[in-house]
């Protein structure tokens, strides 16, 4: 992917962004009261829900095709403003379409409140303007009583980005689903093990559940210095290797906010048959605004098993 593609979405934004980025109202939600609401539209994304949906359809159709010749088990996609970033994720979300998957478990890291462990969010549903997205509450209270470290809090959600900027493309091209929000507010070896090991306990042979990673990479180095780190991480996410990656996270080698939920869902889908990584697209936001000095990384990729593989590893 080249600085000229990108600069393309930019000015594609602009026209996004000039059709309507006003709050609505969302489309038609669960009965239940209890709804976390949208605190990113008309700034992360357009507000108006003709506007997402337009720029939404831009990305995917602008985003390139792979064939993953494999099951897919899980998506690594950035959770940025969908200025800098939405192109990126887009590749990976483009992979859905015409897939059935029934639950999607999201994994972000925590930006705004500090706590231990692990939050699952218990609410009944998360609100964009493209509509309701139901929470699997029943699985979400199953996985808090599964393992110690993970637990419900409703401030650690409240105003948090990290997941609630993948939904509208999951609501772009998925149907019928719904979600476990994951929050982590400790991202060290132990709790990405205890976390992927619950999940991989009760999601069991199941076919019908994708797993998610939101993460950025780099920081606020030079252009030339953040791709440096961020090859080193995708090289990391590419071989499958949880264990270096967190080694090199710990030393500095590389750097992504999300480093622990990206280390969480490789582990869980290699305990659901996934047994290669397929990276899908990378830039950084220089590549979009020009400005090399100070630049923030992105990444996609897709987990998968490998057509003719054991379903579950030996």
């Amino acid at each position: 992917m080249t600085g000229h593609f990108l600069k393309r979405i930019f000015f594609f934004w602009l026209a996004v962004c000039t059709a309507g980025a006003v709050p609505c109202a969302a489309g038609r939600e669960p009965d239940a009261p209890d709804i976390r609401r949208s605190i990113l539209a008309g700034s992360w994304y357009p507000g108006s829900r003709e506007a997402l949906a337009r720029a939404v359809r831009g990305y995917l159709s602008l985003a390139g095709t792979t064939r993953l010749n494999g099951t897919l088990k899980g998506i690594i996609v950035p959770h940025a403003g969908y200025r800098y970033s939405g192109l990126v994720a887009a590749h990976a979300f483009r992979l859905l379409r015409g897939k059935h998957f029934r639950r999607v478990v999201l994994v972000g890291p925590r930006h705004r409140m500090a706590f231990k462990g692990v939050s699952v969010n218990l609410q009944s549903a998360y609100e964009t303007p493209l509509g309701g997205v139901r929470v699997d509450r029943a699985f979400g209270q199953r996985l808090v009583a599964s393992a110690p470290g993970i637990r419900w809090l409703r401030q650690a959600h409240a105003r948090e980005h990290s997941l609630e900027i993948e939904l509208p493309f999951l609501q772009s091209v998925l149907d019928d689903f719904r979600i476990v929000p994951i929050v982590m507010g400790q991202q060290d070896l132990e709790t990405c093990t205890v976390l992927a090991k619950a999940l991989a306990r009760l999601l069991g042979d199941e076919t019908g559940t994708l797993l998610l990673a939101s993460s950025d990479l780099s920081h606020y180095h030079t252009y030339d210095r953040a791709m440096t780190l961020d090859r080193r991480f995708i090289r990391h996410v590419a071989e499958f290797d949880p264990p270096g990656l967190f080694r090199d996270l710990l030393r500095g080698r590389c750097e992504a906010c999300g480093g622990g939920p990206v280390i969480a869902v490789l582990m869980a889908a290699r305990e659901a048959g996934a047994d290669r990584a397929v990276i899908l697209a990378h830039a950084n936001s220089g590549d979009v605004t020009g400005d090399r000095e100070r630049v923030v990384g992105y990444m996609s990729a897709a987990l998968i098993r490998a057509s003719g593989t054991d379903p579950r590893p030996k």
